[in-house]
C-alpha cells in the first residue's frame, strides 16, 4: 500500500486533502524522463532558455490569486505576504532569464595555447528538496538559475504542501517548459536517500533542517555528488549604544516576524548594548504585543499560524525551559485558547547561554533580549553560536557598523540598518552548521555547472 502524505489547514486543524505517493514505479520513470529531458535542454541555446523562464513568471502571475490562497490554505501564510512570495518568484525567473547568458560567458584566459578558456556546462538532473516555509520561493530561487544554467529539477517539497508542490510542475507547465524540466516527486523523507544514490541525479540542493543538512550530506558525499545546504539559523541582531531606537525595534519587529517568525533567517537573538536595553526593550515589548495574529486570510492579521500544531508546542517547551532557567517573559508565552496552530508574538529577556532561546533555533515568533556590557562582548556573544546564516548591526555609526558586518559578524549574510532578505542580486548562504554552498546572484547559477577548462594547442 502506497503512503499518503496529507496537508491540514494549521489555521483550522481540518484536514485539507491526501495525496497518494507515488510508486517505486513513477518515481524511476520520472528519473529517465529527467536524463532525458536534460540531453535536450542543456542544447538550447540560453535565447531559448530564457524564453521558456519568461514564460513560466507570466503563468505565475496570471494564476497568481490561487496559488497565494494554496500556500494559505496549506501553511497558514498571511495573504499579503503570500503576493510578496509569489511575486518574488516571477521577478527572480525575470532576472535569470536576462542575466543567466551574462553570468555563463565563456571566460578567456591567456595562456602559452593559442587559445585557453573556461566553459560553464550543466552537470544533469539536480535533485532538491525543500522546506513548507516559503513553499513557492524556496523552489523557484534554486529551479530559476539552475535551469538557466541548462540543468533539469526533480522535487521532494514537504509532505504538507504536497498542493503547493504539484502547483509548481503545473504552473512550470503552463509557461511552456518541457515536461522533464521540473518534475515534483510525492514521497516521504525516507526514499529521498535511495533518489540522491540514483546515477541519474547528478547533485542535489537542500534547504531544511541542520539535522535533515547531515543526512543529506552524508549521502551526497558518499555518492561524490555536489551538495548545496541551506540550513537553520539563529540570527543576532547587534544594537549599539548609539542605534537609532526607533529604527531598531521597526526592524526587530519586522525581521522577527517575517512569515510569522518561521524563517531560517528571521532575526532571533538581540544582543543589546546595556546603556540602551531597558529603552529598546521596553519599546520592542510594546510593538510585539501589538502586532495582531489571528486568520491568515484576514487583512488585519499580521501574523498567521504557525505550520503545523507539533512545531508550535516544540516552540512553546523552548519558551517554558528557557523561563524555568531563569529567562523572564514580558508577552506572549502561552498557547491560545483557540482552533489551530496558533502562538502569540513572545518576548523573553535575561536570556543566557545554556537556555534554549540562547542555543537554539527558535522558528516562530519568540525573540530572545542578551544584555551586553560593551561592543567587545555583544561581537563575541552574536557569534556564540553553531549557526552562520545571518546577522545584523544597528549603529550610527554607519562606517563602524560596515567594519563589524564585514570583518567581525560570522554569518553568510551580514546586514546593516536592516533586516536580513534575499535578494536575487545577491548571493545568500551560510556557514557553520547553517550549510555551505550558495544560492541567487552569480555565483547561485554556478553551483550546479562544470567549471571546465577549454585548451587549444
Amino acid at each position: 500500500m502506497n503512503d499518503v502524505l496529507t496537508s491540514i489547514n494549521p489555521a483550522t486543524g481540518k484536514e485539507i486533502a491526501r495525496y497518494k505517493a507515488h510508486t517505486d514505479k513513477q518515481v524511476n520513470a520520472a528519473l529517465s524522463k529527467a536524463a532525458d529531458t536534460f540531453d535536450e535542454w542543456r542544447r538550447l541555446p540560453f535565447a531559448k532558455r530564457a524564453a521558456v523562464l519568461k514564460n513560466i513568471a507570466k503563468a505565475i502571475r496570471k494564476d497568481m490569486d490561487r496559488l497565494v490562497m494554496l500556500a494559505t490554505t496549506e501553511m497558514g501564510k498571511p495573504l499579503a505576504q503570500g503576493y510578496y512570495e509569489v511575486e518574488k518568484c516571477a521577478k527572480t525567473l525575470e532576472f535569470y532569464a536576462r542575466e543567466g547568458a551574462r553570468f555563463l560567458k565563456d571566460e578567456v584566459i591567456e595562456t602559452d595555447a593559442r587559445k585557453s578558456y573556461v566553459s560553464y556546462q550543466p552537470l544533469g538532473a539536480v535533485f532538491a528538496i525543500m522546506p513548507w516555509n516559503f513553499p513557492y520561493w524556496q523552489v523557484f530561487r534554486a529551479f530559476a538559475p539552475t535551469v538557466m544554467a541548462g540543468n533539469v529539477m526533480v522535487l521532494k517539497h514537504a509532505s504538507n504542501v504536497s498542493g503547493c508542490a504539484l502547483a509548481i510542475e503545473e504552473i512550470i507547465l503552463k509557461g511552456g517548459a518541457p515536461k522533464g524540466l521540473l518534475q515534483t516527486l510525492l514521497i516521504p523523507a525516507s526514499k529521498a536517500e535511495s533518489i540522491i544514490d540514483d546515477d541519474r541525479i547528478a547533485a542535489v540542493t537542500l534547504t531544511g533542517s541542520t539535522q535533515a543538512g547531515r543526512k543529506v550530506a552524508a549521502a551526497a558525499g558518499r555518492n561524490l555528488k555536489k551538495a548545496v545546504l541551506e540550513l537553520g539559523g539563529s540570527d543576532p541582531y547587534v544594537i549599539l549604544a548609539d542605534a537609532d531606537l526607533n529604527l531598531a525595534v521597526e526592524i526587530a519587529v519586522r525581521g522577527r516576524l517575517v512569515n510569522s517568525g518561521q524563517s531560517c533567517i528571521a532575526a532571533k537573538r538581540f544582543v543589546v548594548h546595556k546603556a540602551v536595553r531597558k529603552a529598546f526593550e521596553k519599546s520592542y515589548t510594546e510593538a510585539m504585543k501589538q502586532a495582531t495574529y489571528g486568520d491568515p486570510t484576514d487583512a488585519g492579521s499580521r501574523i498567521g499560524p504557525m505550520a503545523r500544531v507539533d512545531l508550535r508546542d516544540e516552540l512553546h517547551q523552548q519558551v517554558l525551559k528557557s523561563i524555568e532557567m531563569g529567562a523572564k517573559l514580558l508577552c506572549g508565552g502561552f498557547i491560545p485558547d483557540m482552533p489551530g496552530a496558533y502562538y502569540p508574538p513572545t518576548v523573553l529577556t535575561n536570556v543566557k547561554k545554556g537556555m534554549p532561546a540562547y542555543d537554539e533555533e527558535l522558528f516562530g515568533p519568540v525573540a530572545a533580549i542578551i544584555e551586553a556590557k560593551d561592543d567587545e562582548q555583544a561581537l563575541k556573544i552574536a557569534n556564540d553560536t553553531i549557526y552562520g546564516l545571518g546577522a545584523g548591526i544597528l549603529s550610527a555609526n554607519r562606517k563602524k557598523a560596515e567594519q563589524i558586518a564585514a570583518m567581525e559578524l560570522q554569518a553568510g549574510n551580514c546586514y546593516v540598518n536592516d533586516f536580513v532578505h534575499s535578494d536575487p542580486l545577491l548571493p545568500f548562504g551560510g556557514i557553520k552548521q547553517s550549510g555551505y554552498g550558495r544560492e541567487l546572484g552569480s555565483y547561485g547559477i554556478k553551483e550546479f555547472v562544470n567549471i571546465k577548462s577549454v585548451y587549444i594547442k
